[in-house]
């Protein structure tokens, strides 16, 4: 019998968790153009168990929740993001029905190797048994917790919502709006209560994920500021290749400097145009407001009444390493 050509061994992922609006998919891309890495578009993947339920779910959803996958698929397996390619990327993914969603990246993972898959899905934070399950299934995978500063992640999600409603009012179940209605958790004698401010879904989210990250060894994890990483200094970025072990030379280091090339910065076909960021496509990757200095004792732009952030907020914000 022939030999049978070696499997390549599938390197263990980066996964990226944070809440939507968190400059995520720059600071993905920005990893994914690394030598010895590769950004992955939204896979939503675990939020279910197998790819039987995935499906199912993917039919149900209307934020076209299977475009990056069946994106990446298109790219890695069938030539590129075209109509073609992208229908026999939903056709590969059928005949894989009866797989975990897990063993899906796993493959992907064999299809990239030796490069690092960076994954990043905002999905799977809303929920501890989805970032459990991304942990089960990738023992040895490797997590960072991307924050940022909590009135900057606000005013983003303030003036979105903004802009889309414009063009059409955003009803009450829309994602972005769901954000900024985070019950506030009791403060003393006070029930929980409903509070249309984003800061509570800022700081549910975060704590979410940070408790989640406390069942993670050590040295699996690694909480990194946002804008650490865009800012002209490149030590944040030395400091996250150094942690996973890659290189830190000046080559690298530039094509770090440049999400803009990754193959899913743009929209996709017709047939699957979204997968990444849907607000970054047609402006710029990198947005100089991000970098805004701001304070956390300072009054807040989309509050009327002059009042700042919560306690619990800076608290938080505070173990952060932000002032």
């Amino acid at each position: 019998m022939a030999n049978r050509p070696e499997r390549l061994r599938a390197v263990e992922p980066l996964f990226i968790l944070a809440p939507p609006c968190t400059f995520s998919w720059t600071i993905c891309a920005m990893l994914g153009q690394h030598p010895q890495m590769y950004a992955l578009p939204e896979l939503h993947l675990f939020s279910t168990e197998t790819m039987a339920a995935w499906l199912h779910a993917c039919s149900h959803e209307s934020y076209q929740m299977d475009h990056g996958l069946a994106r990446v698929v298109a790219e890695l397996y069938f030539g590129g993001q075209t109509d073609y390619a992208v229908a026999r990327a939903r056709g590969w993914l059928r005949r894989r029905v009866h797989l975990n969603t897990g063993y899906i990246l796993e493959l992907l993972g064999q299809r990239l190797s030796p490069l690092i898959p960076v994954e990043k899905s905002p999905s799977v934070v809303y929920r501890t048994e989805f970032m459990q399950r991304s942990f089960n299934m990738f023992p040895d995978a490797r997590f960072i917790h991307l924050v940022s500063h909590p009135a900057t992640w606000c005013v983003g999600v303030t003036e979105t919502i903004a802009e889309l409603s414009l063009q059409q009012p955003l009803s009450p179940s829309h994602w972005l709006v769901q954000l900024t209605s985070f019950p506030r958790l009791a403060q003393g004698e006070l029930p929980d209560v409903p509070v249309a401010d984003p800061q509570v879904g800022w700081h549910s989210l975060h704590t979410g994920i940070a408790a989640f990250l406390d069942t993670v060894p050590r040295r699996q994890r690694l909480t990194v500021r946002g804008e650490d990483l865009l800012s002209a200094s490149n030590q944040g970025l030395i400091d996250v290749a150094s942690w996973l072990g890659l290189r830190t030379d000046s080559d690298a280091l530039d094509e770090m400097r440049h999400p803009e090339r990754s193959p899913f910065a743009g929209y996709g076909p017709a047939s699957a145009p979204f997968g990444s960021d849907i607000f970054l496509v047609q402006k710029p990757v990198l947005r100089p407001g991000w970098l805004e200095a701001r304070s956390l004792d300072s009054p807040v732009s989309w509050r009327s009444d002059g009042q700042g952030l919560f306690p619990e907020v800076k608290d938080l914000a505070g173990q952060f390493g932000y002032r």
